[in-house]
């Protein structure tokens, strides 16, 4: 069922697994070619009969409350990215021998229907940091004068992109592990993985499938498969890619760089890949202070980002002007404000352990806000890396438990607080027992290194209850 071939979607049964941000879109399009559509859903809700009515008014079928069950007749299954593998419906489509793509992998199916050349695609994934470094991307390419988006797992939809009126030179793509798990044939010209650390256990099983899903993105790459030195897991998933013949493997590290690898020189990105060569020249890129906010992992996504934009030929000027014109999204290490000598940041998107890490990373000395729902984390990992930078430590939420444990064990000198309730309030009562814990020159980090459901909607509340927190102090 290839693009090229668009007559074979008329009539043809495709079943779409969930509503939402990628099923509705996914049904309308593959409606709108001519397919017989039905969409099976777990919910049943007001929210769903609403979106319900949406497509049954424009002739798609959908079977409210029935997720599990392969209609009978089904040629194609198009899934929600977050619908786990181990679902009824997939065996079902497997012992009938029905092809199952996800919103990522139905796109680039699409992606020539109009006959033109499409876009390439500079893919980017990881556990931590895809939406900054897609971000940045796209920052970059822009200033380069290229015609482009950010597009995929951040909230953009790809079918959007590959088929709406606007036509692209390039797309940066994001791409989480369920969009890979789904995308059998993706081919990007270049793509990095970020980091990998333990994430999403749950759906896909152990950590050797989640890092196989991960590793998709490097299938067929045309240009570079970018790579974290410091992460031999990455490299090692490019070993392991099959890729195209001259595809180069492109390193990026916070330390000197090696041929083929950008890095970081007395303050400056430099580049030693793709420059002539390569043995002896680099190329100066941006300077460090040109990355906001320069925290070390920031400082790696924007290596990741340049690479992958120099893979597609962007001039160096570009990656500087593309760096400074980035704006980073709320609730990414943003600084609120200082009080009393002491900074206050948010860095309320910091969801698990890795991302935790990192931002604790970036600062001397840390009050640490912490604690949420755990989804199953352990901390000892991450208090004993980052026990010599803690000050103290405020924990709120359900499972504060675990972190104060894991406090005991590995940093037992360090000052907790430990607020016994969930509810949004806490919030400001855990900046003010940090106020009292930090002293000139110190650092309040809100870095949960846990999800925000168990007190907040999102983390983007939780964010926005610690901003408001803090300007309370200042008042």
């Amino acid at each position: 069922m290839g693009s090229q071939e668009v007559t074979n979607w008329q009539g043809r049964n495709v079943t779409v697994a969930g509503l939402g941000v990628s099923g509705i879109p996914a049904a309308k399009v593959l409606h709108g070619l001519g397919a017989v559509v039905t969409v099976v859903n777990d919910g049943d809700d007001d929210r769903a009969r609403a979106q319900a009515a949406e497509l049954e008014a424009l002739g798609v079928t959908v079977r409210l409350g029935d997720g599990a069950t392969l209609p009978e007749g089904t040629d194609l299954v198009v899934t929600a990215p977050g619908w786990q593998p181990g679902k009824p419906l997939f065996a079902a489509a497997e012992a009938a021998g029905v092809p199952v793509w996800g919103d990522v992998e139905l796109a680039w199916r699409l992606r020539d229907l109009d006959g033109r050349e499409p876009a390439p695609w500079l893919a980017v994934t990881g556990t931590n940091g895809k939406t900054t470094t897609v971000q940045m991307l796209a920052s970059i390419l822009k200033a380069a004068g290229l015609r482009t988006a950010a597009v995929g797992n951040i909230g953009v939809s790809l079918l959007d992109a590959v088929l709406g009126e606007e036509k692209y030179d390039v797309l940066a793509v994001e791409l989480s592990s369920y969009q890979l798990h789904w995308a059998p044939s993706l081919r990007a010209h270049s793509a990095v993985v970020l980091n990998l650390a333990p994430d999403h256990l749950d759906w896909h099983g152990s950590m050797e499938a989640y890092a196989a899903d991960k590793g998709r993105v490097y299938e067929g790459n045309r240009v570079a498969c970018v790579y974290k030195v410091a992460d031999k897991a990455t490299e090692d998933l490019v070993r392991e890619a099959d890729v195209e013949e001259g595809c180069r493997a492109i390193g990026f590290t916070l330390g000197a760089p090696g041929p083929s690898q950008l890095g970081v020189v007395d303050g400056i990105l430099v580049d030693r890949a793709f420059v002539e060569n390569r043995q002896k020249n680099a190329q100066e890129l941006a300077e460090v202070s040109d990355v906001r906010p320069p925290a070390p992992h920031n400082i790696a996504n924007a290596l990741a980002a340049a690479a992958l934009a120099r893979a597609y030929g962007v001039p160096a000027r570009a990656v500087r002007d593309g760096l400074r014109d980035f704006t980073p999204d709320a609730h990414r290490i943003a600084h609120i404000a200082d009080v009393d000598e002491v900074a206050y940041v948010d860095d309320s998107k910091a969801t698990n352990t890795h991302a935790a890490e990192a931002s604790l990373a970036a600062y001397e000395s840390i009050v640490w806000i912490a604690g949420g729902l755990a989804k199953g984390a352990t901390f000892d990992e991450l208090v004993a890396k980052s026990a010599k930078r803690l000050r103290g430590a405020v924990l709120i939420g359900a499972d504060r438990a675990l972190i104060r444990e894991a406090l005991a064990r590995h940093a037992p000198e360090v000052p907790v607080v430990d607020l016994d309730r969930t509810d949004t309030g806490a919030m400001l009562a855990a900046v003010q027992e940090a106020k009292g814990l930090a002293e000139p020159g110190d650092t309040v980090l809100l870095a949960p290194a846990c999800a925000s459901m168990d007190m907040f909607a999102n983390y983007n509340k939780r964010g926005d209850a610690f901003a408001e927190a803090v300007r309370e102090l200042g008042a």
